[in-house]
């Protein structure tokens, strides 16, 4: 028991100094703008903990050359394939932001999985249906992976509910919400600031923890699905404002939109499967079913750090 109680505290420290990453991409961002026909002034404009220069390396289009800040591409203009190298390491995500002489401007996205994007010239998209869908459900994945306060969330509901036909029923209630006000948001229909988004779902967290840490009969252990749709309203807009970071093409937008979806949805389907197959290879030690309390103590503590970083970044804002 108490070499479950070390491990235990040694990842609640591990995870609370990683704690203004619990919920986002680390995500670097590239600004092009064009200054004059086929020439582009370029830089990094934001990164996470080391300068993006350090770490990713942009390998331009095939007829275009870079020189302090300035990247010229003759008469054929900024086209063909741009590569970020490095992404995926110290960075997650990259993104490239293109402003165009005639005032258009175009978002690229480069992950792990998507390292090229391929320019035309012009702001016009003509990416198939199939590689954005590609592209957004990586995207997707990755951000449901990446974003601890989701798993916690999604962790600390299966020890609410446990192993058994309810929580289908859960899943499936914080799937509906969360896919309902991502959409809602996405598409500009709702609107709320993220400072308030992220500090309610740390709560979240918080208050699942603590329902499941006893065995009273309350609303959470009577309706888990219940208690799942309403928290999953405000992770959908959590889930939102990471995708208006990465950006939505105009062309295929719903296309793009669903299957950002799909990729959370997959990335949560493999936490629930891993956590399944971990409860089974562990059942059988005598000190597992111990481990539970401590394991949402765990749990609970990071959220309420959480909660309690996020409130005071809005009551200091």
């Amino acid at each position: 028991m108490s070499r479950v109680l070390r491990f235990l505290a040694l990842a609640v420290l591990g995870l609370l100094s990683s704690a203004t990453l619990a919920h986002e991409m680390t995500m670097a961002e590239m600004e092009l703008r064009e200054s004059s026909p086929g020439e582009f002034l370029w830089q990094w404009t934001a990164s996470g903990n080391l300068p993006p220069g350090d770490e990713l390396r942009p390998a331009w289009p095939q007829g275009c050359s870079s020189e302090a800040g300035v990247l010229r591409c003759g008469a054929d203009g900024l086209r063909g394939t741009l590569a970020i190298d490095g992404v995926g390491q110290t960075y997650s995500a990259a993104m490239v932001k293109v402003f165009w002489l005639d005032g258009q401007s175009r978002v690229y996205t480069f992950t792990s999985a998507q390292k090229t994007a391929q320019l035309y010239g012009s702001a016009e998209d003509r990416r198939g249906m199939g590689e954005i869908a590609q592209a957004y459900t990586v995207l997707g994945v990755e951000h449901i992976l990446s974003g601890f306060d989701h798993l916690l969330f999604v962790l600390a509901l299966l020890f609410l509910v446990g192993f058994n036909r309810q929580l289908l029923f859960t899943i499936t209630a914080f799937t509906l919400a969360h896919s309902l006000t991502l959409a809602l948001s996405a598409l500009g229909l709702l609107t709320l600031r993220s400072p308030p988004v992220e500090a309610t779902i740390a709560l979240s967290i918080v208050l699942v923890a603590a329902e499941a840490l006893h065995g009273e009969r309350t609303l959470s252990r009577r309706w888990p699905a219940l208690v799942a749709f309403l928290f999953g309203l405000v992770h959908g807009l959590g889930f939102a404002g990471a995708l208006q970071e990465i950006g939505l093409p105009q062309r295929h937008l719903s296309v793009a939109l669903l299957t950002f979806n799909v990729g959370v949805e997959l990335g949560q389907l493999l936490v629930v499967g891993l956590a399944f197959g971990l409860y089974r290879a562990l059942t059988r030690w005598p000190t597992f079913v111990v481990a539970r309390a401590p394991a949402l103590y765990a749990i609970g503590t990071i959220a309420a750090y959480w909660s309690f970083s996020r409130v005071v970044a809005i009551v200091g804002g």
